[in-house]
């Protein structure tokens, strides 16, 4: 019986910055056989991944195509909403840096455009439905920033997300401690579309949410761990930096034993690592596999096992013979 439990982590490809997972995780790019493909080799390792791209440009459906044809039966992609649906001073900004100084004076027209559409809507539809046709579709996750408070236009608005993108699972995360002060309200809202609230792990501010990992509705359970580093989280020199944490076996016990606890109550569970520098995530997506019983599947390079020796003994160290194919560590 497949299980009802998917452990990954939040993207894929981190070819650059000091946090790279080339040489880590992947060969390093630089003498590695061109065949090589980082996501058919990541989803030798786990059964799901969530896709952070899709935040900063609409899904393209050739895009989404290749990404089914290169994973296996049963994999799923949980795909983060565009940054125009849940970030529109964000799109703002990044519009306002594209355009003449004339027009970006232009507040209401500015306004306007960062507003999602019914064509932005079909577009992200569009964009997705290889992954959704191929089966390989997980959650739709739509992540609010901290500033996205709890008033009756937000509720407005994120009634309409959720009615516009009902023929999904959507997870919802929010930040703001005033969702969770309207607890009951909110998960009126959640619950009316079958939304999954997502249990968010990472470094608190004054009026961060407050969350008792509890699963709110049956269909699906939605978890992402963005790592502790508190003293890089707000003020840091790339953004990378904010990622730059290891969870250790004991903090993690308390994630496996709630998303254990969870898949006995839902249908399904989806649970992703964002501590992604230097492929922490990946370290910790395993590491949980482990303390839950699940299998540990694909190779893993001796160096990633060197420099996260809590998997010492539990994974398969990559074979001489699959070195030798990727030209791996030279």
């Amino acid at each position: 019986m497949a299980s009802n439990l998917r452990i990954g982590t939040s993207g894929w490809n981190y070819p650059s910055g000091r946090g790279t997972w080339n040489g880590v995780f992947y060969p390093p790019a630089r003498g590695r056989a061109k065949s090589f493909d980082e996501l058919s080799f990541y989803a030798e390792h786990f059964d799901t991944v969530e896709v952070n791209s899709t935040f900063y440009g609409q899904p393209r459906a050739e895009i989404c195509r290749a990404w089914a044809d290169r994973t296996p039966a049963g994999f799923e992609f949980s795909v983060k909403l565009y940054q125009k649906f849940t970030h529109p001073r964000m799109f703002k900004e990044t519009l306002t840096r594209r355009l003449p100084g004339d027009a970006a004076s232009d507040d209401p027209l500015l306004d306007a455009l960062a507003r999602p559409n019914q064509a932005d809507l079909d577009a992200f539809r569009a964009g997705i439905e290889p992954l959704a046709s191929a089966g390989k579709m997980g959650a739709l996750l739509a992540q609010f920033p901290p500033s996205f408070k709890d008033t009756p236009a937000s509720r407005d608005y994120l009634s309409d997300l959720l009615h516009a993108f009902a023929a999904y699972p959507v997870a919802v995360e929010l930040r703001h401690r005033s969702w969770s002060d309207a607890i009951r309200d909110t998960l009126a809202l959640l619950n009316t579309f079958g939304a999954a609230w997502v249990q968010i792990d990472e470094p608190k501010f004054t009026f961060s949410i407050r969350q008792n990992y509890l699963p709110n509705v049956k269909g699906f359970y939605y978890m992402r761990l963005h790592g502790r580093n508190v003293e890089k989280w707000w003020r840091h020199e790339k953004a990378e930096d904010r990622y730059d944490y290891l969870y250790s076996g004991e903090e993690l016990k308390e994630f496996s034993e709630i998303a254990d606890a969870a898949r006995q109550l839902v249908k399904k569970v989806y649970l992703y690592t964002n501590n992604h520098f230097s492929a922490k995530s990946v370290a910790n997506a395993a590491m949980i596999k482990k303390q839950l019983g699940e299998p540990l599947e694909g190779e893993y390079p001796p160096e990633f096992v060197a420099r996260y020796p809590e998997l010492d003994g539990a994974v398969t160290i990559v074979s001489a013979r699959r070195r030798a194919a990727i030209d791996m560590w030279d």
